[in-house]
């Protein structure tokens, strides 16, 4: 029996980068996981999650208000925890900490020192994926999105997301974690999957640090 696969990805990114197709594949790629001979549920996790409130499209763990705010730092150490726990498995996270800072930045002016939690992720041996593309290529990959989205209005305007992307790219070059930027502008989700497991493997990132 060969070393237990129990890889522990990130991906942060503006809209319209993929990540949660990049996400769902890896979370099926045979070198990331193994190979399956059935389907079955391992987790993905994601901070866009909207749980603080009882409506559609409403706030998470990214677009909290002040008044929650003791409520999103709970739910920080609370993952951070749970991933301690059951440190020998695999966890894919589909937007996290990075993307609460961006956010809560851009439209409140607050800034939240996650240094205590990025210490704890990297004990962990989290690696950060940051999905990035070409300014060009955000229309092609806009109208992709909006043959699926329930909520087409967010991608009206792409420059927001062009200067997403930028905001965050300092962010990223903060974070004590490894990081592989990963250019999606050719949209190809099975190709991406493929140079974050050739990355992981190469970083001794695929098992248990």
């Amino acid at each position: 029996m060969g070393l237990k696969l129990c890889p522990k990805i990130i991906l942060e990114g503006t809209r319209l980068t993929f990540k949660t197709e990049i996400a769902f594949a890896l979370n099926e790629h045979p070198r990331i996981v193994g190979p399956r001979k059935y389907r079955y549920h391992s987790p993905i996790v994601s901070a866009e999650w909207c749980g603080f409130t009882n409506f559609p499209w409403g706030r998470g763990l990214i677009n909290f208000e002040f008044q929650e705010e003791a409520l999103a730092m709970e739910t920080y150490r609370t993952w951070v925890r749970l991933f301690e726990l059951l440190r020998y498995y695999s966890w894919i996270v589909d937007r996290f900490h990075l993307s609460t800072r961006l956010y809560q930045r851009r439209v409140y002016g607050r800034d939240y020192d996650f240094h205590w939690l990025e210490e704890r992720l990297a004990e962990l041996g989290f690696h950060l994926i940051f999905c990035t593309r070409s300014v060009e290529s955000f229309e092609a990959a806009r109208a992709e999105r909006l043959e699926v989205s329930g909520n087409p209005a967010q991608y009206d305007d792409l420059q927001v997301f062009v200067d997403e992307q930028q905001a965050l790219r300092q962010l990223v070059g903060e974070s004590i974690l490894p990081v592989l930027e990963l250019d999606m502008s050719d949209n190809d989700v099975a190709g991406a999957a493929d140079r974050i497991a050739d990355w992981m493997e190469e970083r001794g990132g695929l098992w248990a640090k």
